[in-house]
């Protein structure tokens, strides 16, 4: 792999930019390999690639039904925090966190992580005693997690409205400084870039039609519409997909799928310095590099496969918008769009052995999936070469929805659920 510098560049733009070779291969897929990835979205990317880097596995294909990232990892709305309220929440997405402070440097690919800061907003007694129990959590975690009053929010993003006239007034917030935003896209690329050139294959258009096991239960491969692959592991890494792929392998799952909507403004000059959130009024927003407004809403009510999602709900969100933010109210909407995600009963993810011998699986994100992403990757990768759970993954087992040991992140993870 040709490493990217300002030299690079520099040698390159004197040869007209005739140098750059393709960022990852795209090889016609073998009849077996050591482990399948299904899907490559930025969760499954980051496993092959750590897969490859850590546990010296490179015998690994990623296979994606359609185009790298053109998932959930290519429609989300980029946000990264960590101000989870339990602790096994805590030790994945700070570990993730932590992970995304040096990831450009690691992949030499910028993934234009910005720690802007991440408010989330109390608007009533009861926010008030949520988000603080949160903070004080947090910080017995080790992550740093601050208590403002409204005046201090105003001050830390000016277009905040918080006049005691508004229908949800503010009565504080919430802010982890180092929590922000990433580029979605880059981050996809740049996992897939550092994993071909392990020796990872990434083979786009070939959907997984069934997962095959041997008499005695263990898996053995995939059928797929480039034919039958094999494998002596297979990790599932589908998202929204996640159920209809495990029903294959005769794997019932406790998730839902449900629709998630976001959408984008015209570009303006930079505005707006941070990330805020507010559960209540179910809206939150940033400022792109682009100058876009990124808003999202929360899941659509009702269980669907559909990437459209009601109308209903997107003015609902810029409702809540314009009134937490008037200056925006005259702002014109680009485009909108949505994605599948799959929702656990408890809100938290899992990251498990599943009863199948050498089927593994990493589902159960809901909205928060993209934050985790190099966290999720790197101790997904774990379980996979070790067949055992990471110490910081061990809690996100199927397990729990028998045995009642559940991990309920509901309210941290805000206007998700």
């Amino acid at each position: 792999m040709r490493k990217y510098s300002v030299f690079a560049i520099a040698r390159e733009a004197m040869r007209g930019h005739k140098g750059w070779e393709q960022q990852w291969t795209s090889p016609e897929p073998r009849k077996d390999y050591e482990v399948l990835i299904i899907g490559a979205g930025g969760h499954g990317l980051a496993t092959a690639y750590y897969l490859a880097k850590e546990h010296g596995i490179t015998d690994i294909a990623v296979l994606e039904k359609g185009w790298l990232g053109g998932g959930n990892t290519g429609r989300n709305t980029t946000i990264i925090r960590s101000n989870y309220l339990y602790d096994e929440s805590a030790g994945i997405y700070n570990h993730a966190l932590n992970l995304w402070d040096g990831l450009s440097q690691d992949l030499n690919y910028n993934v234009m992580y910005s720690p802007r800061g991440v408010m989330m907003l109390a608007h009533n007694v009861h926010d008030v005693q949520v988000l603080k129990r949160h903070v004080h959590a947090n910080r017995l975690n080790g992550v740093p997690n601050d208590w403002l009053t409204p005046e201090e929010a105003k001050e830390f993003c000016p277009p905040l409205n918080i006049s005691k006239q508004a229908r949800y007034p503010i009565v504080g917030a919430a802010l982890q400084r180092k929590g922000g935003t990433a580029r979605h896209d880059a981050v996809a690329w740049g996992y897939a870039r550092a994993a071909s050139a392990r020796g990872v294959h990434i083979i786009q258009n070939c959907e997984v039609t069934a997962i095959r096991r041997s008499s005695n239960g263990h898996v053995i491969g995939v059928d797929t519409n480039r034919g039958p692959i094999g494998a002596k592991k297979i990790g599932v890494v589908a998202a929204g997909h996640t159920s209809v792929l495990m029903e294959m392998a005769g794997v019932r799952m406790p998730l839902e799928s449900y629709p998630l909507q976001a959408l984008v403004s015209e570009p303006v000059k930079p505005c707006f310095p941070c990330v805020v959130m507010s559960n209540t009024v179910h809206a939150y927003i940033s400022q792109s590099d682009k100058g876009e407004l990124v808003i999202g809403a929360g899941t659509d009510q009702y269980i669907s496969y559909s990437q459209t999602g009601g109308l209903h709900i997107i003015n609902h969100t810029l409702d809540a918008i314009c009134e937490m933010f008037p200056m925006f109210a005259r702002m014109k909407m680009l485009r909108s769009w949505g994605g599948i995600v799959d929702v656990t009963p408890d809100r938290s993810p899992i990251l498990a052995k599943t009863p199948v011998p050498g089927l593994y699986v990493n589902c159960g994100w809901g909205t928060g999936g993209f934050k985790a992403t190099p966290g999720s990757g790197n101790v997904f990768a774990h379980t996979i070469a070790n067949d055992n759970p990471h110490p910081i993954n061990a809690p996100f087992t199927l397990e729990r929805f028998r045995t009642g040991r559940l991990i309920d992140e509901a309210a941290a993870a805000a206007v998700a659920h």
